[in-house]
C-alpha cells in the first residue's frame, strides 16, 4: 500500500467527518457516512460478507446471539472486531462491551469506534483477554504524522499480527504515560504533588503544604517546557545556513535544488538541534550547519558539503539516518538520533 495514497484516503474521510458530523445522528447513520468509508480506505471490501460481516455473531457465556457490529474475517478467521456507537456518543462507557466480545472469538484486535474516534485494542496483559486501555487512540479529523505509519499496519495489504503486535506494547504505554504527564502538568493530583514536593521541601508534606505548592508546581512545568522549546529553536536558528553549494567532488554530489523549492520541516530542524546537542561537547556548536534538499537533509560540519555528518529523510511511513561511512538507521523520532551519539562523535572526529 503507498503511504501517500492512504495518507490522502484517510485525510478525506476525516474531511467528510468535519463536514458532515453535524447531520449525523444515530448509530446507524454513522456506520454509513463515517465508519464503513473508513474502512474502505484500509482496503477493506466492506461489500464482501465474507470479508466485512456485519452482525457478526459473538456469543457470551450464556448470553446467546451476542453481536458485534462488523467481524473482519482474514484467512477465514475473524482478526478484527468492530463494535460502533453513533458520534453523538462518548466511547468510554461502551468499553466494556467490546471486552466481552473479544474473549468469545479468535480475534487478535478490536477497535471501539464513534466514527471520529477509533480506539485500538489487543491483549498485551493477559492472552485472549481484552486490555482495559487501548493500544493506539486517533481522532480521524486530526490524525498525528506519526499515528499513520500506525494505522497502516492495519490495511489489508499490509497486516500483519506479529508485525502489530511488536510495536503496540511500547505504543500503549507511551500513550498511557503522555496522557499522565498532560493531565498532571496542567491539574497534577495530590499523589504526583506529593511526590515532586518531597523533591524539593523537606517539611511535612500536609494537605495544606501541597495546596500551596500546587501552582508553583504548574508554573515551574510550564517553564520548564517553554524553556526546552526555546532552547531548541535557538540552537537551529542561531546558526547561518548557506543553500548555495560549494564546488564538490563527483564522490560527494548533492542535489542542487532551487531554494524557493525546499521546505525546511520542524521534524529536519529537531534532527540538526539534536546533532547539534550531541557534539556539544565535542565541537563548538557553531561548526555544525544543515543544508536541505528535495531528497534528503544534510547535517554537516563547517559548512562543507565534503564534511556532510547525518542524511535525514523522513516521509509518511518511515524515517531514517544515514551515518557517514556507519550505514543507515530507522528512528521513529528525531531525538531517536541520539541513540547514535557515539557514531555521530566518531564520524566529526575523522575530520580534526
Amino acid at each position: 500500500m503507498e503511504a501517500d495514497k492512504f495518507r490522502d484516503a484517510l485525510k478525506q474521510v476525516g474531511k467528510r467527518v468535519s463536514e458532515l458530523a453535524q447531520n449525523i445522528t444515530n448509530e446507524e447513520q454513522t456506520k454509513n457516512a463515517f465508519i464503513m468509508p473508513f474502512f474502505q480506505a484500509l482496503g477493506y471490501d466492506i461489500f464482501n460478507p465474507l470479508e466485512f460481516v456485519p452482525e457478526f455473531t459473538a456469543d457470551y457465556g450464556i448470553k446467546k446471539g451476542e453481536k458485534v457490529d462488523y467481524a473482519i474475517i482474514i484467512d477465514g478467521q475473524p482478526q478484527i472486531l468492530v463494535e460502533c456507537k453513533s458520534i453523538t456518543e462518548e466511547l468510554t462507557k461502551h468499553d466494556s462491551q467490546l471486552f466481552r466480545y473479544f474473549g468469545t472469538t479468535t480475534s487478535k484486535f478490536g477497535i471501539l469506534t464513534n466514527g471520529r474516534e477509533y480506539k485500538f485494542y489487543t491483549d498485551l496483559d493477559e492472552p485472549n483477554k481484552m486490555d482495559s486501555t487501548p493500544f493506539l487512540t486517533i481522532d480521524i479529523t486530526n490524525i498525528k504524522d506519526n499515528q499513520f505509519s500506525e494505522v497502516i499496519k492495519f490495511h489489508k495489504e499490509n497486516f500483519n499480527i506479529d508485525n502489530i503486535v511488536s510495536s503496540a506494547s511500547e505504543l500503549k504505554y507511551l500513550n498511557n504515560l503522555k496522557t499522565f504527564l498532560s493531565e498532571n502538568i496542567t491539574n497534577p493530583s495530590d499523589a504526583f504533588l506529593k511526590y515532586l514536593v518531597s523533591e524539593i521541601y523537606e517539611g511535612v508534606k500536609t494537605q495544606s503544604i501541597l495546596d500551596t505548592f500546587r501552582p508553583t508546581i504548574i508554573k515551574g512545568f510550564n517553564q520548564f517546557i517553554t524553556e526546552r522549546v526555546n532552547e531548541k529553536l535557538s540552537a537551529a536558528l542561531n546558526t547561518s545556513v548557506e543553500t548555495k553549494s560549494e564546488p564538490i567532488s563527483n564522490e560527494e554530489t548533492t542535489e542542487v535544488t532551487p531554494k524557493s523549492e525546499i521546505v525546511t520541516t520542524p521534524d529536519e530542524l529537531e534532527a540538526y538541534t539534536v546533532v547539534k546537542m550531541v557534539l556539544k561537547d565535542t565541537i563548538e556548536p557553531e561548526r555544525v550547519y544543515y543544508r536541505d534538499n528535495r531528497s534528503y537533509f544534510n547535517v554537516l560540519l563547517d559548512n562543507n558539503i565534503k564534511k556532510w555528518i547525518i542524511r535525514y529523510r523522513s516521509n509518511s511511513s518511515r524515517s531514517s539516518i544515514e551515518i557517514r561511512g556507519l550505514g543507515n538507521y530507522n528512528i521513529e523520532t528525531p531525538l531517536d538520533i541520539s541513540k547514535y551519539a557515539k557514531e555521530i562523535i566518531e564520524v566529526v572526529q575523522k575530520y580534526m
